[in-house]
């Protein structure tokens, strides 16, 4: 298993898929991923990487946030708030670019962890934004798409 993986950019076919669900997080190749993936992430100097943005096409994603590991395997977004927030986003396949994102502020999420147990994060803030960002992902959206998409959400912040 390699040290780091390349990050793909957009249009990489990969980053428009939706990912494929992983049937058992114990798997060898998930654990040996994982650590892996933190790597590459600090190595780009992220706050989150999904599977997708190294080429693989599985639910997977990490997240570091104020010394704070998360593993969010098979994450799903369970309740989104109607408050919202704008937030310049990066994001490590389109580099050097930031767009302003509408996100909603609370959110909860449940996913398995790397042990393979059932967790739910209920947070805001960054963690919240970071956790859209990467499920966004997982599902083949980059921001890119939720910039166009948002327009008119935005014109109501200014």
């Amino acid at each position: 298993m390699k040290d780091t993986y390349p990050v793909v950019h957009i249009p990489e076919s990969v980053l428009r898929e939706q990912t494929q669900q992983i049937t058992n997080p114990l798997d060898r190749s998930i654990q040996e991923l994982i650590p892996v993936m933190f790597t590459t992430m600090h190595k780009a100097h992220g706050v989150g990487l999904a599977a997708p943005q190294i080429g693989i096409n599985k639910a997977i994603a990490v997240i570091e946030i104020k010394q704070k590991r998360y593993v969010l395997i098979n994450p799903v977004l369970s309740s989104i708030s109607d408050e919202k927030i704008i937030f310049d986003e990066g994001c490590l396949s389109i580099p050097g670019k930031e767009f302003s994102i509408v996100r909603s502020n609370h959110v909860t999420v449940r996913h398995l962890d790397e042990n393979g147990k059932k967790c739910k994060i209920k947070t805001d803030g960054l963690l919240a934004i970071a956790l859209q960002h990467e499920i966004d992902h997982l599902n083949g959206i980059v921001i890119a798409d939720r910039y166009e998409q948002q327009e008119q959400s935005r014109e109501l912040f200014e």
